[in-house]
């Protein structure tokens, strides 16, 4: 049971989480040794109904000595800085950093403040979150709650970095996953931590790492931790943290070595049953709006890739040691496979969001309103999923892009180079048929309408343009890296032209419903909110 003040801490971060942009992610990593094909993959949703749907190519540069680097704030963290000429929508004007974040007549962002710069900044793909760089460096990310400090804001004295420009730093400066948790780490130590409690994976074609990041009260410096997931498993997070004990000495973890000393100066530090000074626990890391927000979505994803692991679908508490941090896959995971693991909304299970009073006579897996509804891995909110890809036999590193929620959209692989016009400058406040974002949305938004009547015909248009790919850039591996950059440029706009043509098919073949039946069999029960 939880007293009355942790409850009254629990109602009162939601209050507060309520107002925050960082609605819900899900975020994975794929080890090679997990994978069918040896890549090694990491995927993102970027879940918020205001998110900038903006996929920016930032170029490779070269800066003169003496020169300093702007770091940025970002309203995705919690919501609007005007202070800062900061919204969320378009994220960020400073077209010194790419040509796609010049936007004339609109204010330029303000800097939090400055970091010396580097001789050479690699290429990357931006997104509310860094994706990946031209070197194979992929990130994830989700938010995360901690009852001790659900959100620390922006003020003079206080902490330069939020978790998405700690993520570009590292993309633009570091080749592997370990040195870039180092450099974000020393970033956090040295530069301050500023928001909202993070998960950042970092991964590269040999390593998967965690890191899991919390501000301190003051603004000053940071409480930070990363673990390596092991070759050969699969590793998810779902806005809770997910490091446990902390291990001095370990080889398989990275943090300050001051943290312990730093949790307990706090009055933080919690412990596990064996004693150790436990992250979860320290955090705080209780789950946001009412239980399975987080943990059942982990327990879904790992159930999904380790079936015979048999977790259990209900634990008692946030706190619950029932879930291991990663598991082996019983047999190696499909890229079409990972693809529809963020499709998922708990079907063929107890808590398949396609039943009851709530799904509606189309068994819609959404719920929308006030109410904060138990979370399934696809949601109404998201706003694209990415799933970053480094293959060996590949030109260069890859990320299949998915706009809108992917259960009603599909996947197309790009490059990390200059992208289609159709994925800059998106903005989701005023429709435009040229742009991918409203492409996609238009399908998505039909179908969640009559969802049982239409998603099997978009889910079978999506796949079935998803294998076209796969077989295009594995056809295309021998190509140079610019051939085969523009290879998949031409197979983007031939993708969003057949998904305009869906979009018109859905309109023709059920104009006013016409031909659509509801469906029956998932008109049993009204949902039931489930409690530890």
């Amino acid at each position: 049971m939880k007293t009355k003040s942790v409850m009254l801490s629990v109602a009162l971060s939601m209050v507060c989480l309520a107002a925050s942009n960082a609605e819900a992610c899900t975020t994975t990593i794929v080890t090679k040794g997990a994978s069918a094909d040896g890549s090694a993959y990491v995927t993102h949703s970027n879940d918020s109904f205001s998110s900038d749907p903006s996929i920016v190519y930032v170029p490779a540069k070269d800066h003169p000595a003496g020169a300093m680097r702007k770091v940025y704030p970002s309203a995705i963290a919690w919501d609007d800085l005007p202070e800062y000429e900061c919204y969320s929508n378009p994220r960020l004007v400073a077209p010194e950093r790419a040509e796609a974040y010049a936007y004339p007549g609109k204010k330029q962002t303000k800097p939090m403040g400055e970091i010396p710069q580097v001789a050479h900044t690699y290429a990357y793909i931006d997104s509310d979150y860094a994706v990946m760089n031209e070197h194979g460096l992929m990130l994830g990310e989700c938010t995360n709650n901690s009852l001790h400090l659900e959100y620390l804001e922006p003020k003079e004295g206080r902490g330069i970095f939020y978790a998405s420009e700690l993520g570009r730093v590292a993309l633009e400066r570091c080749r592997t996953a370990r040195e870039a948790v180092q450099l974000m780490g020393g970033l956090i130590d040295k530069y301050g931590l500023w928001g909202t409690g993070e998960t950042l994976l970092v991964a590269d074609r040999e390593e998967g790492w965690v890191l899991e990041m919390q501000p301190t009260p003051t603004g000053k410096g940071g409480f930070w931790i990363a673990q390596r997931v092991p070759d050969g498993e699969f590793f998810v997070a779902a806005n809770q943290f997910r490091i446990r004990a902390i291990k001095p000495g370990s080889p398989d973890q990275i943090f300050n070595p001051q943290l312990p000393d730093m949790l307990k100066k706090a009055g933080w530090a919690a412990y596990d049953k064996k004693g150790n000074l436990d992250w979860v626990r320290s955090m705080k890391a209780a789950e946001d709006f009412h239980p399975y927000f987080a943990l059942r979505r982990v327990w879904r994803a790992l159930s999904l890739v380790a079936p015979s692991s048999k977790l259990p679908a209900k634990v008692k508490n946030w706190d619950t040691e029932a879930y291991p941090f990663s598991v082996r896959p019983d047999h190696p995971l499909t890229l079409a496979e990972i693809m529809d693991l963020h499709r998922d909304a708990y079907e063929g299970t107890p808590f398949d969001r396609r039943k009851g009073e709530n799904a509606g006579p189309f068994a819609l897996p959404y719920r929308y309103g006030k109410t904060k509804w138990e979370r399934s891995i696809t949601s109404s909110n998201i706003a694209y999923t990415w799933i970053a890809q480094v293959k060996d036999s590949l030109p260069q590193p890859i990320f299949w892009l998915a706009m809108s929620a992917p259960a009603e959209s599909t996947y197309v692989p790009l490059a990390v180079a200059p992208l289609p016009e159709a994925y800059a400058k998106n903005d989701r406040t005023k429709y435009d048929p040229a742009k991918a974002w409203w492409i996609s949305q238009q399908v998505t938004t039909l179908t969640k309408g009559y969802y049982s009547a239409m998603v099997p015909k978009v889910l079978e248009t999506a796949r079935k343009g998803e294998q076209r790919s796969m077989e295009l850039v594995t056809s295309a591996s021998g190509q140079s890296k610019e051939e085969f950059a523009q290879t998949l440029r031409g197979n983007a706009d031939r993708v969003l032209t057949d998904w305009r043509e869906l979009y018109g098919k859905l309109l023709a073949e059920h104009d006013g419903g016409h031909g659509l039946e509801y469906d029956k069999a998932f008109q049993p029960k009204a949902d039931k909110v489930l409690k530890y």
